[in-house]
């Protein structure tokens, strides 16, 4: 009973942090705009510069709804990974996803100097380079697919995921050997993560992609309590393990994706939230983990992108380089907390 209330108060307090750390994101940046004025622009009404509007409508609120799904997709599908292969080194670009869609971006971004000028342009458009991650993506994803059907052992899965991102990173480095200085340019900026690229069209296709996603990882939430005791004992409860693992491996696939795809590649968040969930609510749940990784994982991510957009500056600094600085020490420090109190 003691546990419940407890849960209940920690849900509630994620709630609110939640709440005030979205308009914290809105707020801040290199023009500083009032939390009154966020509020009234957000509620209907209209600020009192049309200035401000403008940021609040086309910039921050776009961009601290992608920094939400971001911080929720990755974080759920790190969870997903972590329990099915039953390592928390796990994450969800385990499988090979990322390395994927940045082969797809380096085919287009590193190879455009070879297309004509007008093919060219259209590939390197946000469109294009967004095209260029699914397709990327999309084939190791069916890659190991097919493989999953094949191999009985969940492990062997993962190395194979592994030897995959190996692989295409191979192909990626190769790729940039022969660059120009400009086009390398191009795909570190990519490699680094962006939030705040994209339209209105693309949040909405990115949010049904993170909705789908969610929804079958949901759905999957007692298929993963059952697998905390192994394969066998899962077995033992009835469960169709290979059903249950394929519906796993896509909805992180779709997660992981998506995300990388309209965001790019963004490191720590995916790793690092379910520990700092399972530590938080010190338990293995994975009712109660699913919406605390949820809401830790969009908590940290608007975190991030306040500090990423050095708040009075002109200068937005790389999404990933935030969250692995401050997403590092910090489970670091809940990990030596945890060992202190045992």
């Amino acid at each position: 009973m003691a546990n419940k209330k407890r849960n209940i108060f920690l849900f509630l307090l994620l709630a609110f942090v939640l709440v005030i750390m979205f308009f914290v994101s809105i707020s801040l940046g290199s023009v500083t705009i009032p939390f009154k004025e966020v509020c009234t622009s957000l509620t209907g009404g209209h600020a009192s510069k049309s200035t401000w509007e403008y940021i609040i409508i086309n910039y921050r609120l776009p961009k601290a709804i992608t920094a939400v799904l971001v911080g929720t997709g990755l974080s759920v599908s790190g969870l997903l990974m972590q329990t099915l292969f039953r390592n928390p080194l796990a994450g969800p670009y385990v499988l090979g996803l990322s390395s994927g869609a940045s082969l797809g971006v380096a085919f287009v971004i590193l190879g455009a100097g070879f297309l004509p000028s007008f093919l060219s342009e259209i590939a390197l458009s946000s469109y294009g380079i967004v095209l260029a991650s699914t397709v990327g993506s999309t084939l190791v994803l069916l890659l190991v697919l097919v493989v999953s059907q094949q191999l009985r052992d969940t492990m062997a899965i993962l190395i194979v995921g592994l030897m995959f991102g190996s692989f295409t990173t191979a192909i990626v480095s190769v790729l940039t050997y022969f660059s120009t200085a400009e086009q390398l340019q191009k795909f570190t900026f990519w490699s680094m993560g962006n939030l705040g690229s994209l339209s209105w069209s693309t949040i909405f296709i990115l949010t049904v992609c993170v909705g789908l996603g969610l929804t079958l990882s949901a759905g999957s939430i007692k298929p993963l309590n059952a697998l905390l005791l192994g394969e066998n004992y899962a077995k033992s409860m009835g469960l169709n393990f290979k059903r249950a693992r394929l519906v796993i491996i896509l909805a992180t696939s779709i997660l992981a994706g998506s995300i990388t795809a309209f965001a790019g590649p963004i490191a720590f968040v995916g790793l690092a939230v379910p520990h700092i969930a399972k530590l938080t609510f010190q338990t293995s749940n994975h009712t109660i983990l699913f919406w605390s990784t949820l809401f830790l994982g969009a908590i940290i991510m608007l975190f991030c992108d306040v500090v990423s957009q050095m708040p009075g500056f002109d200068v937005t600094l790389p999404i990933n380089a935030i969250t692995s600085i401050i997403g590092a020490p910090v489970v670091i420090w809940l990990l030596v907390q945890k060992r202190n109190f045992q």
